[in-house]
């Protein structure tokens, strides 16, 4: 699978590498949208809740400009924390535009580990150009600065322009190569789009039709699934699942309730 995310790549032509390739239109979401989640964590083969997440998107500007603001939250409770402490904040600014990323920021406690990435995002001359910043666990400061002739996106503005996808024209299995990247180094990782399924939401009794797609990297010289996601299909494309690979084990998000949606739920299965 890694050979052929390279090629395709490497047939993209120059002008779908250039800066307004790397935004898309908007048509699934809007400022004032507010979704929450319960977090599950697989303890000894038994799902358990350890926690709670939200995702908020708002209308804000960034450097001048109009932009959303999309904040994601989250917080393992009690039970978690026994195994694994997690307190994670998530802060994207893209183009109200096209979505382009213009500003990431994660500050995270993992475990004992507490870290700070930053991101700031420019555009010169049709490339992307990336400027980092992290605080280590010891506090210690580093900044560097890349440039890439393609688009690249972190954890934050990929979700959001994956939500975007206009999944008519998709055949199961398709590839989609989304390159991230963190303030230590970019990754080359991709979407694979599953197919379609039916989901309940287990506390609500809520029934979805679903877009299912699965987040890859490459690691280790393997392709490595991190998140299987299940999107509303209807124009929301609203993430009511998210299937988890940590570093610390499997972890499951269970859509809890939503509000100020930019279209009608149409997915829903009465």
């Amino acid at each position: 699978m890694k050979k052929l995310v390279i090629l395709f790549l490497a047939l993209l032509p120059l002008s779908m590498q250039a800066q307004s390739e790397c935004g898309t239109e908007n048509n699934a979401f809007k400022a004032g949208e507010f979704l929450a989640y319960d977090l599950y964590f697989n303890w000894k083969f038994v799902w358990v809740k350890v926690g709670a997440a939200s995702m908020s998107t708002v209308m804000s500007t960034y450097d001048g400009r109009p932009a959303y603001r999309t904040n994601l939250m989250t917080k393992g409770n009690d039970k978690l924390d026994g195994v694994f402490v997690m307190r994670d904040t998530l802060t994207s600014f893209c183009n109200i535009a096209d979505l382009s990323p213009l500003y990431y920021r994660k500050g995270a406690l993992e475990g004992k580990r507490y870290y700070v990435d930053e991101l700031w995002y420019s555009y010169p001359n049709g490339h992307s150009k990336v400027k980092m910043h992290r605080i280590n666990r010891h506090g210690e400061h580093t900044w560097k600065e890349e440039t890439y002739d393609d688009c690249v996106y972190d954890m934050m503005s990929i979700f959001m322009h994956a939500r975007n996808f206009d999944a008519s024209k998709f055949k199961k299995k398709d590839i989609i190569p989304l390159p991230i990247t963190d303030a230590k180094h970019r990754e080359e990782t991709w979407i694979v789009y599953q197919g379609k399924e039916n989901y309940k939401v287990e506390d609500t009794g809520e029934k979805f039709r679903c877009l299912v797609f699965s987040f890859f990297v490459h690691e280790d010289d393997e392709d490595k699934e991190l998140i299987k996601f299940f999107i509303t299909d209807d124009d929301n494309h609203m993430p009511v699942r998210l299937d988890m690979n940590l570093s610390f084990g499997s972890a499951k998000a269970y859509l809890r309730s939503y509000q100020g949606l930019r279209n009608p739920v149409k997915s829903k299965i009465r």
